[in-house]
C-alpha cells in the first residue's frame, strides 16, 4: 500500500502553511483557502490508494456533521475530490488537541492538570457530548487527540467523526483487536465484540471516562503493546483509582471516573445531563473550599432514551455450566456443550459469555450457523467458523501469519490441498497446494476427516483452547454431524496411511459448543442419532436446557428497564408474561412496541418509565406469541410503506 508523506499531490485552491497532525491512517494541514484568504483546516487519507471502507468512514464525518448546529464541533466546510479519495475541508478556530496541550502544561506544574482547567474542560465536552446524543450520534472515538482546545480562549471542540453512528445501538462482531474500530487504549468493552452486548451511546462513555483518567493523572489505566491484552483488560480488569495514582484527586472525582469505566453500560452514566450536574457540583464546591465534600452521584441521572438492559436475567446456572465446561477444556480435554431451547430463549446470549474467558486464554472463538435450506451443502456451518478463523488470522501481523503457515503446513504435510479445496481462502495463509489422488471407497472420506482434524488441533491446545460455536443443528447435514461425531469421538483410521503432523501430538483443548431447537428434534432425528452415538463413545457430552424467564426474572427485568419499584412493576409484568410466555426475545419486542405506540412513557420529575396499564391490557394482543410477532411484522411494513 502506498503511503502519502506529505503533499505529493498539490490541493487545488489551497495554500498548506503546516503540518499539524499525522497518524497511521491520517494528515492534518493547516493551510489558507486561495479564494477567500481564509485559514481552514485540511484533514486527509494517508494511503494513496484507500479502501472502500476507509472512503466511506471518511465521508462519514463529513455527511454526519454537515448539519449539525452544535457549537461544541469543528464545523466541515466542504468534501472536495483529492487524487484517489477525498480531502475534508474544516473550519479553524486555531485550536490544538488535548494531548498535546496537556503537554505543555505538564512543564509548567507538577500535577497532569489543574482541578479548575479540568472541570472547564470535562463539562465543556459533557456539554457537546449531550448535544450529540440528543441527535443520536455516537462518536465511538473519544478520546484527547480528538478533543481540541483554543489555549488562548479555552474553548473546546470535538473532532474526527469516522467512526460515528446515528444508529441508536449497535451489534459489534467478533474480529481481531488488530483491526477494532475505534482506538484500542480507549475503546469500550462492548466495542470489542466480545462483552455480549450492543454499542450504544453508553459506550462513549467509557471511553469519556479513560480520556478523564488520562487528564488526571498523565497515564492510561491500562498499558500493554499486545492487543489481545488491552481487550481483556477492558473487559475484565477493573481500572486503578484515579486518587491511588494522583492523591491530590478527591474521592468524589474519582468515583465519578469509576463510574463512566464501568464494565456494564447499565452502571455508568446513563445521561450527559447527569454527569454534568456531578461535574458542576464538583466545581462549585472546588472554587469554593478548594476541597469537595461526598455526595450521591447520579441524582439528576436520567436517561430519555428507552433501553433495555442486555444483562442476562436468570441464567447464572446456565452460565456457572458454560465456564465450567470451558475450565475442564484448558486441561487438554475435548469437550462438547449442547444448548437447547426454543426460539429466541437466548442460546446465542448463553454463548457469547464464553468471551471473558476465552480473552484471557488468547483462544480462539469461531462460528458458524446451519441452513435451513442450505441442507444439500456438506459442511457449511463448519466451513463458515473456519473462513471466520482464516480472516482473524490474516488481520494478524506478517510474524504471526508466517507462524501460523509453518504450523499448518506441518499438520497438513503435502496434503494440504484437501482442506484448501473446500476453505479456498486457507491459500492466502499456506499458498496454492498442489492437487492430491483420490482414494478409493471411503477411504477418501477418511483421509478428510483425518486432515479437517489435524487442522483444527494446530488452534487449539490446552494453554489456548480453541471454541467453536454451530448454531441450528437442528438443519445440520449428515455430512457435518457424522464429522462431529468423528471430532468429539476423536476417532482414527489407523488402517489408512496418511502422512500428518509428528506422532507424539500435544494435549488438545477444544470446545464444540452446539445450539439447537428442542422442539424440532424427534428420537428419529439425525442429531439426535449423532448424540447418541457420541454418547456411546464415552464423550461426556454438557447439556442446557434454556426454559423461559419466571416471573421473578421478567419482574427483575421491567424493574431495571422502567427504573422502578417491584410493585410499580408488577401489572406490567404480569401482562408480559401472559403474552410471551416469558421468551426473552418476545419480551424485548413487546417492550419496545409499547414504548412505539407511546404507551412507555418517561416522567422526568420521578426519575422513571410510565406505562398505561389499563390501555396495554385492552390492546388486541394474542396470547399466541407467533401472532404476535406477526402483528408487528405487518405494523413494520406499514411504516416502510409510509416512508
Amino acid at each position: 500500500m502506498s503511503i502519502l508523506t506529505g503533499t505529493e499531490y498539490p490541493i487545488a485552491g489551497y495554500r498548506i502553511t503546516e503540518q499539524i497532525y499525522v497518524s497511521s491512517k491520517s494528515l492534518v494541514y493547516r493551510a489558507i483557502r486561495e479564494q477567500d484568504k481564509k485559514s481552514v483546516i485540511l484533514k486527509l487519507m494517508r494511503s494513496e490508494y484507500p479502501t472502500f471502507n476507509e472512503i466511506a468512514q471518511f465521508r462519514n464525518q463529513y455527511t454526519l456533521t454537515k448539519n449539525l448546529q452544535l457549537p461544541g464541533i469543528v464545523k466541515p466546510l466542504s468534501l472536495e475530490n483529492y487524487h484517489n479519495s477525498y480531502v475534508l475541508v474544516m473550519e479553524d478556530f486555531q485550536g490544538i488537541s488535548l494531548k498535546e496541550w496537556q503537554k505543555s502544561q505538564q512543564k509548567s506544574q507538577k500535577n497532569p492538570i489543574s482541578l479548575d482547567e479540568f472541570f472547564h474542560i470535562a463539562i465543556a465536552i459533557a456539554t457537546i457530548l449531550d448535544g450529540l446524543h440528543h441527535e443520536r450520534i455516537i462518536h465511538k472515538d473519544i478520546k484527547p487527540a480528538n478533543i481540541l482546545i483554543n489555549p488562548t480562549t479555552n474553548e473546546v471542540k470535538l473532532i474526527d467523526f469516522s467512526l460515528a453512528s446515528i444508529l441508536p445501538r449497535e451489534i459489534q462482531s467478533l474480529i481481531n483487536p488488530n483491526v477494532l474500530e475505534g482506538t484500542l487504549a480507549y475503546i469500550s468493552p462492548e466495542q470489542t465484540g466480545r462483552m455480549n452486548r450492543g454499542v450504544d451511546y453508553r459506550s462513549d462513555f467509557y471511553s469519556l471516562g479513560i480520556t478523564f483518567f488520562e487528564l488526571l493523572t498523565g497515564l492510561l489505566p491500562f498499558n500493554s503493546n499486545e492487543p489481545m491484552e488491552l481487550v481483556y483488560c477492558h473487559i475484565a480488569k477493573e481500572a486503578p483509582r484515579v486518587n491511588q495514582i494522583n492523591s491530590c484527586i478527591p474521592v468524589i472525582l474519582s468515583d465519578i471516573v469509576n463510574k463512566l469505566v464501568a464494565k456494564n453500560p447499565e452502571d455508568r452514566y446513563q445521561s450527559c445531563q447527569g454527569l454534568k450536574h456531578d461535574l458542576e457540583i464538583c466545581h462549585s464546591q472546588w472554587q469554593t473550599h478548594q476541597y469537595i465534600t461526598p455526595f450521591t452521584l447520579g441524582s439528576r441521572d436520567i436517561s430519555t432514551q428507552f433501553i433495555i438492559p442486555e444483562k442476562l436475567y436468570g441464567r447464572q446456572k446456565e452460565i456457572e455450566t458454560l465456564l465450567n465446561t470451558f475450565e475442564q477444556v484448558t486441561s487438554g480435554k475435548h469437550e462438547i456443550l449442547l444448548i437447547s431451547g426454543f426460539s429466541g430463549i437466548g442460546k446465542t446470549a448463553i454463548v457469547n459469555e464464553v468471551h471473558k474467558p476465552i480473552v484471557e486464554r488468547r483462544s480462539y472463538f469461531i462460528k458458524g450457523k446451519f441452513e435451513q435450506f442450505q441442507r444439500d451443502t456438506p459442511l457449511s456451518a463448519l466451513v463458515q467458523a473456519f473462513r471466520h478463523l482464516i480472516n482473524q488470522i490474516l488481520s494478524e501481523t506478517d510474524e504471526q501469519i508466517q507462524a501460523w503457515k509453518h504450523k499448518i503446513l506441518s499438520a497438513l504435510d503435502t496434503q494440504g490441498y484437501i482442506i484448501t479445496e473446500v476453505i479456498p481462502e486457507l491459500e492466502k495463509i499456506i499458498g496454492k497446494q498442489p492437487p492430491v489422488a483420490k482414494l478409493p471407497g471411503t477411504a477418501d472420506q477418511k483421509r478428510f476427516n483425518i486432515l479437517l482434524q489435524n487442522f483444527i488441533h494446530v488452534f487449539s491446545n490446552k494453554e489456548h483452547p480453541l471454541v467453536i460455536f454451530l448454531d441450528d443443528l437442528q438443519w445440520a447435514d449428515i455430512a457435518s454431524l457424522n464429522f462431529i461425531q468423528v471430532l468429539m469421538s476423536q476417532e482414527t483410521a489407523d488402517d489408512l496411511k496418511v502422512m500428518t503432523a509428528q506422532d507424539n501430538q500435544p494435549e488438545h483443548g477444544l470446545l464444540l459448543i452446539g445450539a439447537y431447537r428442542e422442539n424440532e428434534i424427534s428420537t428419529t432425528h439425525p442429531l439426535y442419532l449423532t448424540i447418541q452415538k457420541i454418547n456411546q463413545a464415552n464423550v461426556n457430552i454438557n447439556n442446557v436446557n434454556l426454559l423461559p424467564l419466571t416471573p421473578d426474572d421478567l419482574s427483575q427485568l421491567v424493574v431495571e428497564t422502567l427504573h422502578c419499584s417491584k410493585e410499580a412493576a408488577t401489572p406490567l409484568t404480569q401482562v408480559l408474561f401472559t403474552k410471551t410466555k416469558g421468551n426473552p426475545f418476545f419480551i424485548n419486542k413487546f417492550l419496545k412496541s409499547l414504548y412505539d405506540q407511546g404507551l412507555i412513557t418517561l416522567n422526568t420529575s420521578a426519575g422513571c418509565w410510565e406505562y398505561e396499564i389499563s390501555k396495554i391490557q385492552e390492546l388486541t394482543l394474542t396470547d399466541d406469541v407467533v401472532e404476535f410477532m406477526a402483528e408487528q411484522i405487518q405494523n413494520y411494513q406499514k411504516q416502510l410503506k409510509k416512508s
